[in-house]
């Protein structure tokens, strides 16, 4: 299989302790949907920020390269 490129958002909340964590990370289809997505997660009650990235690689061999930061929000 040839290598893909997935486009993520990933919002961060904070957690009991008031530390950040990620949250659930969405699945975009584009670099430009990514970004809108980490902005508008960005805003969601409780979120503390969001980022945008992208994740080069190939899933049947389970080989992905670095994720390069589209956007951080927040």
């Amino acid at each position: 299989m040839a290598d893909v490129t997935y486009y993520v958002a990933l919002p961060f909340l904070h957690d009991d302790a008031g530390s950040p964590v990620g949250g659930a990370a969405e699945e975009c289809q584009s670099p430009s949907g990514a970004i809108r997505r980490a902005e508008q997660l960005s805003r969601a009650p409780g979120s503390v920020g969001a980022v945008a990235f992208s994740r080069p690689g190939d899933p049947m061999m389970g080989e992905f390269g670095d994720a390069p930061l589209l956007k951080k929000v927040g």
